[in-house]
């Protein structure tokens, strides 16, 4: 089973930690889970994180309001690792797709203690889409990190994802409906 997953998370620095993690799987099972126990002192650095990901964050929106949130936690690293480890019971092998992930992955792992800690049923490999999306549009891997994901999915699903951007459910959809048009099998 493929689940599309993205995080949050607070900088792109060697010791950021998880805000936020959101995952689809293929046949539209979700999970999505708040950080508690996040490091404030970079967000606090960064108006654009502070503005962007964690003010937009449901609990602190919302209270403990579930609203629209499918499979919906909030707590602590440990707490969020043990739920999410239960919810991934379901499929019997598990391949993780994401865009640009090398910070989601390593997160991910780091989720669970380190990589050889990875639930039985979870591939150590992460699949990256940003190199597909350079193949598609015949550009470099840099210049399709830049693409505009909500562009792809408007040019090539002729329809938008419902949800707001640096969500990390939300760019796990964005993320799936990139790959179902691109990764065809």
């Amino acid at each position: 089973m493929k689940l599309f997953f993205d995080t949050e998370f607070t900088g792109l620095h060697k010791d950021t930690t998880l805000v936020s993690i959101g995952i689809v799987s293929e046949d539209g099972k979700k999970f999505y889970a708040e950080f508690t126990d996040f490091d404030w002192e970079p967000v606090h650095k960064d108006k654009w994180l502070l503005d962007n990901v964690v003010n937009k964050l449901h609990y602190r929106k919302h209270g403990s309001e579930k609203t629209y949130m499918p499979d919906y936690h909030i707590g602590t690293k440990a707490s969020i690792s043990e739920m999410l480890e239960n919810w991934l019971k379901q499929f019997d092998e598990v391949q993780f797709v994401s865009d640009v992930c090398h910070y989601d992955f390593v997160l991910l792992i780091d989720l669970f203690g380190g990589a050889f800690d990875l639930p039985k049923n979870v591939s150590a490999v992460c699949y990256d889409i940003n190199q597909d999306i350079a193949r598609h549009y015949g550009i470099s891997d840099r210049e399709a990190f830049d693409k505009s994901r909500e562009e792809i999915v408007s040019e090539l699903c002729g329809h938008q994802i419902e949800g707001e951007k640096h969500n990390a459910l939300y760019d796990a959809e964005v993320i799936k409906a990139i790959y179902a048009e691109i990764c065809k099998e």
